[in-house]
């Protein structure tokens, strides 16, 4: 088995489309009924733009960012270090990382093989949470023809 390619950074994600994508995650959660944070930052982990649902857990606002940061950062989903922290052992060490979120709901933009940022959402379950984020990061290959 061959290790996957080393992923680099590419352009920040602009404004419009980190909107574009944000609203695609929304309908997606607002059509299941799940008040969310929806989150999108760029490469280095900064935030271009927040999106709070009505009724969405205020704790989930941070939650949401930092989920997006752990994704462009380590530039993989977070949904990754919640499956190897489950398996527990030698794993557990991650719970010693300060700048990270362990759960699902954060994803990497991907546009030409570089991440150009990520999103992250918080408010419901975190496989929930990883839905909604996917279907933003979905949005992008409908937009830019690239996979994320």
């Amino acid at each position: 088995m061959t290790a996957p390619p080393i992923l680099a950074y590419g352009p920040p994600v602009s404004l419009a489309l980190a909107n574009r994508l944000a609203a695609a995650a929304e309908a997606h959660a607002r059509a299941r009924g799940w008040p969310m944070v929806i989150a999108v930052c760029d490469p280095g982990g900064h935030l271009v733009c927040l999106q709070r649902m009505d009724d969405a857990a205020l704790g989930s606002v941070e939650v949401a960012q930092r989920k997006a940061s752990t994704a462009a950062l380590f530039k993989r989903s977070t949904r990754g270090f919640e499956e190897t922290l489950a398996s527990g052992g030698a794993t557990l060490r991650l719970l010693s990382m300060h700048n990270a979120i362990l759960m699902d709901g954060g994803m990497p933009l991907l546009h030409e093989g570089k991440v150009i940022g990520a999103i992250g959402v918080s408010g419901m379950h975190p496989s929930q949470d990883g839905e909604v984020a996917e279907a933003g990061a979905r949005a992008l290959a409908g937009w830019m023809g690239a996979t994320p």
